[in-house]
């Protein structure tokens, strides 16, 4: 098992930038594929981004693609998220996990595990 932490969310205006961090304790990931999610008041979680864990394949939902980059640091137990031009839309509680399959992409919750608390994006109009 092991324990993620998101942290570098806040409030943006409409078209700005934040880059969210996901960082783990106990037993490292540096194995795994890892993926962030965002979920919305009222609206289920839905996929982000994901990353294998080679690094070198990555797989974006068609609403942030070209505007979010998700990457691993070189310690390989941190996630990232850089969100550019980010929207309105893109308001939600975004939550970082470890893909259970370190190659094959899934872009559901149910292949993901040792889920993160959340940390909270609101960017205003």
């Amino acid at each position: 098992q092991v324990q993620l932490v998101e942290s570098g969310g806040g409030l943006v205006q409409a078209g700005g930038s934040l880059r969210l961090s996901c960082a783990a304790s106990g037993r490292t990931f540096s194995s795994y594929a890892m993926g962030w999610f965002r979920q919305a008041p009222g609206k289920e979680r839905e996929f982000v981004a994901t990353i294998n864990w080679s690094g070198g394949g990555t797989h974006y939902a068609d609403s942030v693609k070209g505007r979010f980059t998700i990457s691993r640091g070189d310690a390989k137990n941190t996630v990232y998220l850089q969100m550019n031009s980010l929207k309105p839309e893109d308001t939600a509680v975004y939550y970082c996990a470890r893909r259970k399959n370190p190659v094959v992409v899934t872009t559901t919750p149910g292949g993901f595990d040792s889920w993160g608390q959340g940390t909270q994006v609101t960017v205003s109009s």
